[in-house]
Formats: C-alpha cells, structure tokens, sequence
C-alpha cells in the first residue's frame, strides 16, 4: 500500500473505500469484502448514514484499529461549536471506535468556523489524528489555511 504523509506526519493510504450511497442494507458487507481485499482507508459521513455498519464491519474483520485509516465527515445541520463536538463523538460511538483518522467538515455552509472550533479541540485532546474541509471553494480553503489556529492537515 502506498501513503501520502499529511502535514502534521500522519500517513493516510492513497488508495481508499468510499461507502455513499451505499445503503445500510449493503454497507456491512461492502466494507468487509473491501478490507478482506486489502483495502486499508474506510471513507464515511455522518450524512451518508452508515456509520454504524462501517463501525461493525471494521469490527468483525478482526484487522487490528491501527491498521485501519478511518474518515469522516461532520454534515452542515451539526456545524457551531456544540453541535459539531457532540456529532463527532456520537460518530465515534457509531464506528465503535476511540478515536478518528481523519474528520473533515462536509460542505462550506453555516457556521463552519464553529465547528472548525470543535474539530480542533478534538484534535488536541486526541481523538482525531488530522481534520481538514471537503468540498470547499479556493476562497474559503485560503480562509481556513490563513486565518484558523491549527490549519487543515494538507500536504
């Protein structure tokens, strides 16, 4: 497997799976048969809403956690400070997991800052590895990379 080093050292696989769209019904399975074919990133969101078969899955491959890149995505409608804390750690129950490879904030709508907030206080305390933005547009990448306290974890 080949890695990209993000810029606070954490080494994330290039190649990933990515389980939208595929429904809770599938996920389970999809995401076993990905792991048992090799693959080592496991990309999710809270708004795909299959955190909880992910979780389970990674659970039942009997790989050990570290050996596995987890991603996530904070949705819009849990952005502020509190809101977006707490989404992260109830996602964190749903993957079964005590800490987090990656969480990205999902889209660059309402109160993103707030929850840039909470991402980086999760990631001071050690439950995220690296936080970074998906789907931003350039002026608001730049916004985040100037003007924030712990920028996004690019390379």
């Amino acid at each position: 497997m080949e890695y990209i080093t993000l810029s606070n050292g954490v080494k994330m696989p290039i190649l990933g799976y990515g389980v939208y769209q595929v429904t809770k019904d599938e996920c389970k399975e999809c995401v076993l048969n990905a792991l048992k074919a090799g693959y080592r990133s496991i990309d999710t969101a809270q708004s795909y809403f299959n955190e909880e078969e992910v979780g389970e899955a990674i659970k039942e491959s009997g790989i050990p956690r570290e050996e596995i890149f987890l991603t996530t995505k904070v949705w819009i409608e849990h952005y502020g400070y509190e809101n977006a804390k707490a989404s992260v750690l109830e996602s964190m129950k749903k993957l079964q997991t005590e800490y987090l490879d990656l969480v990205l904030l999902h889209q660059p709508f309402g109160d993103a800052y707030g929850a840039w907030r909470a991402l980086e206080e999760l990631y001071e305390a050690g439950k995220i590895r690296a936080i970074g933005i998906s789907n931003f547009y350039v002026d608001r990448m730049v916004e985040f990379v100037n003007f924030n306290r712990i920028k996004p974890m690019i390379t």
